[in-house]
């Protein structure tokens, strides 16, 4: 027999969620302007001579990625089902341990 939630319950839920979208979007804010200061800084150094700002761009750009995935449930691996089904082997495991 499935528990039905609280309001409280859903609420926390929904607060955790809307704190972990809050963390990407600031996350994707401070990229932008350290990526923009460092753009400015390549090409007063050197005109964009050797665009050494792109290595930093893209690699955390690829971290950036990641977090979206994560937030966003797009990742396969660790979406929602993932999560239902691996709480729900740990707290057997649990149980059968006790």
């Amino acid at each position: 027999m499935k528990k039905e939630e609280t309001y409280q319950e859903r609420y926390n839920r929904a607060k955790a969620r809307v704190e972990e979208i809050r963390a990407f979007y600031n996350h994707l804010f401070i990229y932008i302007i350290v990526n923009i200061g460092l753009a400015s800084l390549n090409y007063y150094q050197n005109e964009w001579y050797f665009p050494w700002f792109l290595f930093p761009l893209g690699g955390w750009g690829i971290g950036l990625m990641g977090h979206a995935l994560g937030t966003f449930s797009a990742n396969p691996f660790t979406g929602k089902n993932w999560e239902k089904r691996k709480v729900q082997e740990l707290m057997e495991k649990e149980r059968l341990n006790n």
